[in-house]
């Protein structure tokens, strides 16, 4: 499909006319609102994703400012149990294979609550996290984390360096996609990163996101889905080269990409880094009509959700949600359901207990609400983290409840 558009692509300018996958209209994934609130007016946002007929980046257009999305904001790595042990495993891999050690400089861009960097003070290896959203970092320097409240780019990374700052391990973990200009990035890991230093960065694989069908990871803070073919050529770019990649779990199917100065005598590619851009080759990444027919793969879905919940409440079945996380408000959003459907849902994070989804404004409750009120569906959002989640409600048995994984196709645990 084919539309007449005035945005250029973030990488290489060339005008998008090409449709990946239109999911309609949808607010900030992550403005819970507050019970005053329902009453007012939402700003609603296009979730059309485009690709590059030129170098096939699919991307989605900028709505709003980073500001205006990160500067306050309701996501909390150390929630999840899944991702502290991810975060501990990275560091102790990272420490044995780099050498770190008291006299190095770990840097994270995206840094979050600290979740990850507390590892490494535990380590004794001086570290220190940007992050721009202001109430989150606090509770990294809770953790003894230091934190720079700032956007990420070459700006402040001209800053840092003029202040005798670089990064022997600079890493970033999903933040690749959350950000509007590539170039300004990249290039700024490229000044921040120290002679002889590597980058890592995770990122959700675009080629694991088509064959999941994980259409709902996409949302207004996601700007980019990434191959590691497009990355390969963005870091390139900026004069950095990419020596290895590890296929990882988080996100439904992610890579951890290596990267380190492009003039400098880097390891040697590793076979890794060959057999998936291969593998991507073999699947058809790196041609345009192999991304024809997603759309459509889509809105099967979707008729399958709906269908599942209607028969549930046409039945009498009580269905809640676990999970006010980004991909749960699109999915939410792009079926239509609300509490029509759904009578809540429930999260971990305090700091969206009491408020409702944005859109659908379905409330957010503690998970203590679900004993209570014994549903007999739990339909998980965070579809990444379902063995957690079901470790975690695996009382709800105790009634007969069971749990709805949503993606690639509803399907029932029990």
């Amino acid at each position: 499909m084919t539309q007449e558009t005035s945005i250029g692509c973030r990488f290489c300018a060339t005008p998008l006319t090409r449709t990946f996958v239109d999911l309609g209209m949808s607010p900030l994934c992550q403005t819970h609102l507050e019970p005053q609130d329902l009453n007012k007016g939402e700003s609603f946002y296009p979730l059309h994703v485009f690709i590059c007929e030129k170098c096939l980046l699919v991307q989605l257009q900028q709505y709003v400012t980073p500001d205006e999305i990160f500067s306050e904001y309701a996501y909390f790595s150390s929630f999840s149990d899944t991702l502290l042990r991810h975060a501990a495993a990275y560091v102790d891999a990272m420490v044995s294979r780099f050498g770190l050690g008291a006299s190095s400089k770990v840097i994270e861009v995206a840094s979050n609550d600290g979740y990850l960097l507390q590892n490494f003070v535990k380590l004794g290896i001086p570290v220190l996290g940007i992050e721009p959203a202001a109430n989150v970092a606090r509770a990294a320097e809770e953790k003894g984390v230091p934190s720079l409240v700032r956007f990420f780019g070459v700006e402040t990374a001209r800053a840092l360096t003029a202040e005798g700052t670089r990064a022997n391990l600079l890493l970033g973990n999903n933040v690749l996609p959350h950000v509007p200009d590539l170039h300004d990035f990249v290039g700024g890991l490229k000044i921040l990163l120290a002679p002889g230093g590597v980058i890592t960065i995770e990122f959700q694989h675009l080629m694991r996101m088509m064959q999941g069908n994980q259409f709902d990871t996409i949302y207004q803070e996601h700007f980019s889905y990434l191959t590691l073919s497009f990355v390969v050529k963005l870091f390139a770019h900026h004069g950095l080269r990419l020596f290895d990649v590890e296929e990882i779990s988080t996100h439904g199917g992610s890579l951890r990409i290596f990267a380190g100065h492009a003039d400098e005598a880097s390891p040697a590619a590793s076979k890794t880094l060959a057999a998936v851009l291969e593998a991507e080759e073999v699947e058809g990444m790196n041609r345009l009509d192999h991304y024809e027919n997603y759309e459509e793969r889509v809105k099967e879905t979707k008729r399958q959700i709906l269908e599942f919940l209607i028969d549930a409440k046409r039945s009498g079945k009580k269905v809640v949600g676990y999970g006010a996380a980004g991909k749960t408000n699109t999915l939410l959003n792009f079926c239509g359901i609300r509490s029509d459907f759904m009578d809540y849902v429930v999260d971990r994070n305090p700091y969206k207990q009491g408020k409702f989804l944005p859109g659908t404004h379905i409330p957010i409750l503690s998970p203590d609400r679900i004993k209570e009120t014994k549903p007999d569906f739990l339909f998980v959002g965070p579809w990444n983290l379902v063995s957690e989640i079901v470790e975690q409600t695996s009382y709800i048995r105790d009634w007969g409840g069971k749990w709805i994984v949503p993606i690639p196709n509803p399907k029932v645990l029990t």
